[in-house]
């Protein structure tokens, strides 16, 4: 290459070089200002209360629903709770009044705490009812249940059939209920945040008016228990109901009305027929099916057996309770077991 193109194409590179670092000082030097006055108004600006996430009427406060956040000075409003004023511990347990969006201050009238009046009619959702039921440490799965949890409800009762016999059953009754307090209390009791765990006599429940009734009956019938849900499995239904097709949402819906109704149908309570189980899916030494009804409280059924050369129609005796059949060579016999045999 010439020697004078090469002095060119040098001092060509060098002019580029030094304009690309003139540029970049110039941009450095104009943002320098602006952030040093962003990181200034963000160090003096107030830190006011905005919720986490978005929260409907009726959510109950928890210590990840809301968090203190920077505000512009000049937008901030008395009703707002600020850093270094607001107690958070004592916030906790309230109750959202008016539906509050992610990220918007939280206010001092959209929150009803324990003891105001009004306060458990807040936290139902439009169209609910609150029930209470009775409980103790084995029903209540010893005190681990907490406002917010979801439950199922087991009924276990005995059904006395008119030979002496019972069938002894237990079975899912409802599923997905929300707990909205126990023993009056809609708060955790913690310590050093540590979660205190202490037994109850009481659960209120937030329920349809269908299921307040079913609840009512429910506990004339047997005995109460509540079985802990676990998060994932009620958002583990809520896919299988959207892959059947069971929750419709509309083509034209918007993100929040979507979110709505899947935010409705994750906690809806379920009333529809569930498991159950049976004495003898337990013990060989209990009843599988419903104990005869009628029959004169006797020991044995009548049944008639096939006409006799004479035509006449006799009758014999066919044993009620468990048979069991016991081989002999190449004989087979059922013999019937009383429960005096199974002493």
């Amino acid at each position: 290459m010439d020697r004078k193109k090469l002095v060119l194409l040098v001092g060509a590179l060098i002019v580029a070089i030094g304009t690309a670092l003139v540029a970049r000082s110039m941009f450095a030097g104009a943002s320098a200002p602006e952030a040093n006055a962003a990181a200034q108004v963000e160090a003096n600006g107030p830190k006011v209360l905005v919720a986490q996430r978005a929260l409907p009427t009726g959510t109950i406060i928890t210590a990840d629903a809301i968090g203190f956040q920077l505000w512009p000075e000049q937008l901030v409003q008395d009703a707002y709770f600020l850093d270094g004023e607001a107690d958070l511990a004592k916030l906790i347990g309230t109750v959202v009044r008016h539906p509050i969006t992610a990220g918007e201050p939280v206010t001092q009238g959209s929150l009803v705490s324990p003891g105001d009046a009004g306060f458990l009619a807040a936290a139902l959702t439009p169209g609910m009812r609150a029930i209470t039921v009775p409980v103790d440490a084995k029903s209540g799965v010893a005190g681990f249940v907490f406002p917010g949890d979801r439950v199922d409800m087991v009924l276990t009762q005995s059904v006395q059939g008119d030979n002496g016999t019972s069938l002894k059953a237990s079975e899912t009754i409802l599923r997905n209920l929300r707990v909205l307090a126990t023993d009056q209390s809609t708060t955790q009791e913690t310590i050093d945040g540590v979660t205190q765990v202490k037994a109850f006599r009481t659960v209120t429940m937030e329920v349809t008016p269908v299921i307040a009734e079913k609840v009512a009956v429910a506990q004339t019938i047997g005995t109460l228990s509540l079985a802990l849900r676990a998060i994932a499995d009620t958002e583990g239904e809520l896919e299988r109901a959207l892959a059947k097709g069971d929750i419709s949402i509309p083509d034209d819906a918007t993100p929040e009305e979507e979110e709505r109704i899947l935010r409705n149908a994750l906690g809806r309570p379920d009333d529809a027929r569930g498991t159950f189980v049976t004495g003898g899916d337990v013990s060989r030494f209990q009843r599988s099916t419903m104990p005869a009804q009628g029959g004169g409280g006797g020991a044995r059924q009548q049944a008639p057996a096939p006409a006799s050369d004479g035509g006449t129609t006799a009758t014999v005796a066919r044993p009620s309770g468990p048979l069991v059949r016991v081989t002999r060579g190449k004989a087979t016999e059922a013999v019937p077991v009383s429960a005096q045999s199974l002493r």
